[in-house]
């Protein structure tokens, strides 16, 4: 239970629905006793009508009377079967309801400690993992807020004043009519806690399936060009034999609930006759008492078959506690000294900056220094692994600097509140993202509520307007999953619009313009540098053709800037850039 303390906020949150849950539960099972008590009476008052039948002529009045009575209790028992059956709706009205709202917080909690966390901790962790951690795991944990709460309560209850009345009226034949229920909640918890283990494998071949499936379907592509159907339908039979292989045991492993439950139901029965007969002969209990003590039993079972029910559920709910704690006890280190919320205006310097990847321990970037003044456009060029990308993650802040500086205006990075910080700034990423929904609402990603005019002008400047018309619902036209249906150089001038529209003080395109030829890519700078004029911009690719037009070009070499000027500047310098001209042009050639 320690783990499962982490939710106890909650139950102060929502104390009111708890109480009134165990107010509900506690009058449900008052309800609930009426019934087998109107049945020994009722039994009695036959027990009694016959022998004072055989003694005697009962009057037409004594006939009534008795014809009364019964009609009394079963009125009683009626009317109380009604209040049980509304006690019990208010009760799942309640208990189940706050077990909902608890799920609710605790899914919108994970999922928001999840946005602050770092990049780093994204890329320690699978995607499968955290999305298990915030649906099956929180499913889990709300089986014990509501269900396990709710039954455990309702069994502390039923067992406290069922038992309590019964050892009343003979302590002896409660002991024997109870004797097989601890046998059957022992049984039951096995049973449940083999139940569970299936249902995990299960779960995880079913994963399997779907993980393999979702990725034969995204790389349709890929497959179809390999000619490998047959091969990938027969992974996927082996995968759906293995998931019946499991589905099956969970069957046989299921079959024994119900016979354990009715078996132990028809021991207590045979006891409490055999037992009830030989008390009731004695004179120590009447006939009606049997029959209450049968109902009883009966009211008594699945509270108490529940009961290594609930201890299973507690025990998977206190393991996936477990795993949403250790998730959530991880604090981002991407945080604001000051929370600074001043006006941006573009100016970044980086002061002997250096980063090495934690998780792998890579030095990235090694003393890096340039200033990006207001208004100029400067350019990072390099090969793969020079470290121009994480450039610009430090400039987002997706990463701190492992040493020196970086200074946005006249303030330290970190001293600005993290989203006003990048509100400012239009990243283009390298590796281009677009959701499953419209184009138009994949460009207006950063601000829903921007218009029309302004989403389709940033498609014009970003060279993609002309191709979102000739789609038969233009800027309605669903993407598919990481916008699949669209080219790659569609996706990132896409990708390129969606920055636009923020109207940032600094636009950051990381090596965005790699998948359109030649020709669209200087329609798109051009059309880039008319809309950034009085703007901060940074370019960062491995085409010269990409940078040429730059106010200033830093080329960068595993991780230090090597050489830095203008496009001429560089070029008269006959170093690193030069050969990626000669590189490029020579290729350029033999296309």
């Amino acid at each position: 239970m320690k783990e499962l303390k982490y939710l106890n906020k909650y139950f102060v949150k929502y104390k009111k629905h708890l109480l009134l849950g165990v107010l509900f539960i506690s009058l449900t099972v008052c309800f609930q006793i009426v019934g087998p008590q109107m049945v020994r009476e009722s039994l009695d008052l036959i027990t009694s009508y016959l022998e004072q039948a055989d003694n005697q002529n009962l009057t037409a009045e004594q006939k009534t009377s008795f014809g009364y009575r019964l009609l009394q209790y079963a009125g009683v028992l009626l009317i109380a079967a009604l209040l049980r059956g509304v006690f019990l709706y208010a009760t799942r009205q309640t208990v189940i309801i706050m077990s909902r709202r608890i799920e609710y917080d605790l899914k919108n909690e994970v999922y928001r400690h999840y946005q602050s966390l770092p990049l780093s901790f994204y890329r320690k962790n699978k995607t499968g993992d955290l999305m298990a951690r915030i649906s099956e795991d929180v499913s889990k944990v709300r089986m014990y807020l509501g269900p396990a709460i709710m039954y455990g309560i309702n069994l502390i209850v039923l067992f406290t004043i069922t038992v309590s009345y019964m050892v009343s009226v003979n302590k002896w034949l409660t002991l024997f009519v109870l004797l097989p229920l601890p046998i059957l909640s022992i049984s039951i918890y096995y049973v449940s806690d083999r139940m569970n283990v299936q249902s995990e494998r299960i779960q995880r071949s079913l994963s399997n399936l779907s993980t393999f499936v979702q990725e034969a379907f995204s790389g349709i592509r890929v497959l179809k060009s390999f000619v490998r159907e047959d091969d990938s339908s027969e992974r996927f039979t082996q995968e759906s034999k293995q998931y019946k292989k499991e589905s099956l045991k969970l069957v046989a492993i299921n079959s024994w609930f119900f016979p354990l439950i009715l078996g132990m139901i028809g021991t207590s029965t045979v006891i409490a006759v055999y037992v009830g007969g030989n008390e009731a002969m004695k004179g120590n209990v009447s006939v009606g008492n049997i029959a209450e003590f049968i109902i009883y039993v009966n009211l008594l079972t699945w509270p108490v078959t529940s009961l290594g029910w609930v201890t299973s559920i507690i025990q998977r709910a206190a393991a996936s506690q477990e795993r949403i704690n250790e998730f959530l006890s991880q604090k981002t280190d991407i945080v604001s000294t000051t929370n600074i919320k001043t006006s941006i205006e573009g100016t970044i310097c980086f002061n002997k900056v250096s980063f090495t990847y934690p998780s792998s321990g890579i030095e990235a970037v090694k003393e890096v220094s340039f200033e990006l003044k207001k208004g100029e456009k400067l350019a990072l060029i390099g090969g793969t692994g020079s470290g121009k990308s994480t450039i610009a993650n430090l400039i987002c802040r997706l990463y701190d600097p492992t040493n020196g500086d970086i200074i946005v205006d006249t303030q330290d990075i970190k001293a600005y509140d993290l989203a006003h910080l990048r509100s400012h700034i239009g990243y283009v990423p390298q590796d281009v993202f677009l959701f499953s929904d419209t184009i138009q609402n994949n460009v207006a990603f950063a601000d829903e509520t921007v218009s029309m005019d302004v989403i389709s002008q940033a498609t014009k400047d970003a060279y993609v307007h002309h191709n979102i018309m000739d789609f038969p619902d233009g800027f309605q036209t669903l993407v598919g999953e990481r916008g699949i249906t669209l080219s790659g150089g569609q996706k990132q001038r896409i990708s390129i619009a969606r920055a636009l529209v923020k109207n940032p003080k600094l636009l950051i395109l990381d090596d965005c313009l790699s998948a359109v030829d030649t020709k669209t890519e200087d329609i798109i700078l051009n059309n880039l540098q008319a809309v950034m004029k009085d703007k901060t911009a940074l370019i960062i690719s491995h085409r010269v053709s990409s940078v040429k037009f730059a106010d200033r070009i830093l080329v960068l070499d595993d991780g230090r800037i090597v050489e830095s000027g203008t496009h001429d500047e560089l070029l008269s310098q006959k170093g690193l850039y030069k050969q990626f001209c000669e590189q490029q042009l020579h290729s350029e050639g033999i296309k």
